[in-house]
């Protein structure tokens, strides 16, 4: 279907950047390309950036900021840069000269304007720069291999002549969830070469990382147009984890073959145009060297049964989550997750359930690409049940034409462009949807509330710190809308309120997770139940490459329900799609039949 990934047909620059979603392998793949680079006795360096960088996992190895050696690797270094870190040393630098001068409120008001995804990112890309312009480094090596590369939003941000002016500090707008770029002025040249060497295909290759699956798949090509604009067109696609073949008697192999050939055929246009290559679905776990090699010669390997004494430990299926919420007249629910592990459906389902109860719900999602109207399509809804949709897009519109129309006439040509680009954030789109929430929300008075998804502990907070100070949300002149000051309290309550986190089986949707609920609790939300999904471990599948994944997947179901959540269920990955009303109850019910004693695994002693 596609050609096999090989170094010697796709590697021909200094750098290369592995990106993609989370939990699509870009770790594993990149530290593969790593080691098969250093065997061919080429000199290489590899540097993850990734907050939730599992990369001393991968190796078996201990790192620091500082590139150390392999040493079951001749010739390849290593180091793993914490971008959480330099966030923090990011919000010092910016912070710093304010502490004692303002009042505390007021700081701890910037500290958390400075806590979003756009600060780690920025933080993220000071790191790698110091690398990338440093020739007593890059001389050093004849390639060096990034995990993960920067978004389209930040280079974007980095180009715009307006970044590095006074305009931040001279603002009285609110400030940016970067903060003031100005304070980075200092470091304007080393970050234009960076520039110029990210958009020189003679460099540098680009290669996105996909699932063979929809939502993968259009991540991926929204990155790919997105970078493309702005230089960046040396671009490869790797669809990571193909199975192979299957066995047409076992449901769940036939199932998981047809659905991942079913997305191929759906990959969109622009990204037909980017040249593909796949890596096989593989049963072992892509952690150490030997495994790496492993998987370059397409190695599928079916893992061998371990036998593992020691104590059960019992889990219950998403039944048991309809039967507490209903039990305790739970009000408002949300799904939170990372894009990909299925949340949206199991929104649904807990919705389904909670109908089938005699309860009144409305389920809402902010899925932009409405995933709500495709999974009740040609359905016919319980007069129970009313959906709707907060769409993003016009969510965010609303807000960047509120925020311009007040300050359009009081700002020059350049300082709307950055605030423009700025309103570009994944911060924005937090805000303005969460506004939405505030009325959705209000329904609960009259009918459970079942949302796919909420925002994160960090909008909470801003919003909470905006509300505290009386300033405005975010960067608006605006007031903060009485529903919205209200909402956040009612979050907070855990006897109206619960939060379900949704992850798979897997390191970087586990992890990543981890820091959502840890983001949570920040704003005084703690989730109450973890949904293990799409679980291998918890089917009955026959297939001997997926039963050797299922046991891959029992060190994270462990972790999740003994150190990350006193709450835990698991949802087998089914042989069918669960779309429409009746298939949603079938599920439900088949589900409660199959989970009674059957998902128990060992743990080890």
């Amino acid at each position: 279907m596609f050609q096999s990934f090989d170094t010697k047909m796709i590697v021909n620059t200094k750098f290369l950047f592995f990106t993609g979603k989370g939990g699509v392998g870009k770790t594993s793949t990149a530290c593969a390309t790593a080691v098969t680079l250093a065997d061919e006795g080429k000199k290489v360096l590899l540097v993850s950036t990734d907050p939730a960088s599992n990369l001393q996992d991968v190796l078996e190895v201990g790192l620091t900021n500082t590139p150390m050696a392999i040493p079951s690797v001749p010739n390849l270094y290593a180091c793993n840069l914490d971008p959480e870190e330099a966030a923090r040393a990011y919000r010092d630098r910016i912070i710093g000269p304010s502490r004692g001068k303002l009042p505390d409120g007021v700081v701890a008001t910037m500290e958390e304007q400075l806590s979003g995804a756009c600060t780690v990112e920025i933080a993220a890309f000071d790191e790698f720069t110091n690398l990338l312009a440093d020739p007593l480094v890059v001389d050093v090596y004849e390639h060096i291999i990034f995990d993960t590369a920067p978004t389209g939003h930040t280079l974007r941000l980095l180009q715009l002549p307006t970044a590095w002016s006074g305009f931040l500090e001279e603002n009285t707008h609110g400030a940016s969830c970067l903060g003031p770029l100005s304070g980075l002025s200092g470091k304007k040249q080393i970050y234009s070469i960076t520039m110029d060497a990210l958009s020189d295909s003679t460099k540098t290759t680009l290669i996105l990382v996909a699932r063979p699956d929809e939502s993968s798949l259009l991540e991926a090509n929204r990155a790919s147009k997105e970078l493309k604009e702005i230089g960046i067109s040396n671009q490869a696609l790797i669809i990571n984890g193909l199975l192979q073949s299957y066995l047409p008697e076992d449901k769940i192999s036939s199932s998981f073959y047809e659905r991942q050939r079913n997305a191929i055929k759906q990959i969109p246009n622009e990204l037909k145009q980017v040249v593909t290559y796949s890596l096989p679905f593989v049963s072992y776990s892509l952690t150490g060297v030997k495994n790496l090699r492993y998987l370059f010669k397409q190695y599928t390997m079916p893992a061998t049964q371990s036998d593992v004494e020691g104590e059960t430990i019992s889990l219950p299926g998403l039944n048991k989550v309809i039967e507490d919420f209903s039990a305790n007249n739970t009000r408002v629910i949300f799904t939170m997750g990372k894009g990909g592990v299925g949340k949206t459906t199991l929104a649904s389902a807990i919705a389904v359930g909670l109908i089938e109860k005699g309860l009144k719900v409305h389920l809402t999602t902010t899925d932009p690409a409405a995933h709500l109207e495709f999974i009740f399509q040609n359905s016919e809804l319980n007069d129970q049940l009313s959906i709707s949709r907060i769409n993003p897009i016009v969510e965010v519109q609303a807000y960047k034409t509120e925020v311009l129309s007040k300050v359009r006439d009081e700002l020059g040509e350049e300082a709307l462009a950055y605030i423009e680009e700025d309103l570009n954030s994944p911060c924005t789109e937090e805000i303005a949807v969460f506004r939405a929430f505030a009325d959705v929300v209000a329904r609960s008075n009259d009918e459970i509330v079942v949302i796919d998804t909420a925002p994160t502990g960090h909008t909470l907070l801003l919003l909470d710190a905006a509300h505290s100070y009386h300033k405005e949300l975010a960067r608006s002149t605006g007031e903060i809308p009485e529903s919205v000051k209200m909402l956040l309290p009612r979050l907070r309550n855990t006897k109206e309120t619960s939060v379900v986190i949704v992850t798979l089986a897997e390191a970087t949707p586990v992890l990543e997770a981890s820091r959502l609920q840890d983001d949570l609790k920040r704003a005084e939300i703690t989730p109450k139940w973890w949904i293990i999904n799409q679980s291998l471990y918890a089917t009955e599948t026959k297939d001997p490459v997926l039963i050797g994944r299922a046991q891959a997947e029992v060190g994270w179901i462990q972790k999740v329900s003994t150190e990350l959540t006193e709450k835990c269920a698991i949802v087998p990955l089914m042989s069918e799609e669960n779309k429409g009303y009746d298939q949603l109850k079938k599920f439900i019910a088949n589900e409660a039949n199959l989970n009674k004693g059957r998902f128990s695994y060992f743990l080890n002693e």
